[in-house]
């Protein structure tokens, strides 16, 4: 064997130690990920907006069927169907105060 050149079993060690820590840095990036998933799940990937929503009932009563979609998913309400007049109606009643209506 020449100087330089490397036996067939350091290059082989030199492979499993490079794959050994591909391995290593890939089940890392696993367990983050599942740690990041395991607290999202702890709450149902729902994280409560700063701000409470400043509408007016006029405002909800001219509010276009997106932008209410829009708040009701922002706010945790998602699986909320049925007509726009129903959604804004649904939307006062959750979000205004009695002595608004």
């Amino acid at each position: 064997m020449l100087i330089g050149e490397s036996s067939p079993d350091a290059t082989t060690r030199c492979n499993e130690q490079t794959m050994f820590n591909r391995t290593d840095e890939n089940e890392d990036h696993q367990l983050i990920k599942k740690a990041e998933m395991e607290k999202l799940n702890v709450n149902g990937g729902f994280q409560m907006p700063l701000h409470y929503p400043r509408y007016t009932k006029s405002d909800y009563e001219k509010m276009e069927e997106w932008k209410v979609d829009m708040l009701l998913r922002e706010y945790g309400l998602v699986d909320f169907t049925g007509s726009l007049d129903e959604k804004r109606t649904f939307a006062m009643g959750a979000f205004l105060w009695p002595d608004q209506f």
